[in-house]
């Protein structure tokens, strides 16, 4: 998923407007749109705080992961391969492992 999308998807998540959304970084809602559409690039210190009010890491952010917390400090080599893997293969692992969740679930 690119970066741009995650920013809409989680503004929608969130039910906030594009102005609210500016307000919160401190940007023009003309320039936070540019973020939306990926005309500019959104600089360090906004990533951060929008990583803050949506409560995920940066790696979720940016799409490097579609874990809201991020990798962990230490990853386990799983965990560097999982990262290694594109957005659509990360969601199938994702999908796979909920399944095996529920089923475990059931048997016990």
């Amino acid at each position: 998923m690119a970066f741009y999308q995650r920013l809409r998807d989680l503004k929608e998540d969130a039910d906030l407007t594009q102005k609210e959304v500016a307000d919160i970084i401190g940007v023009s809602v003309n320039h936070y749109g540019k973020y939306e559409r990926g005309e500019t690039d959104l600089p360090l210190e906004k990533a951060l705080l929008l990583a803050d009010y949506y409560q995920v890491s940066l790696d979720y952010l940016t799409g490097r992961t579609n874990c809201k917390q991020g990798f962990a400090a230490s990853p386990t080599p799983a965990i560097q391969l999982f990262a290694r893997l594109n957005p659509e293969n990360q969601a199938r692992i994702e999908e796979r492992m909920l399944e095996m969740l529920s089923r475990q679930q059931r048997e016990s």
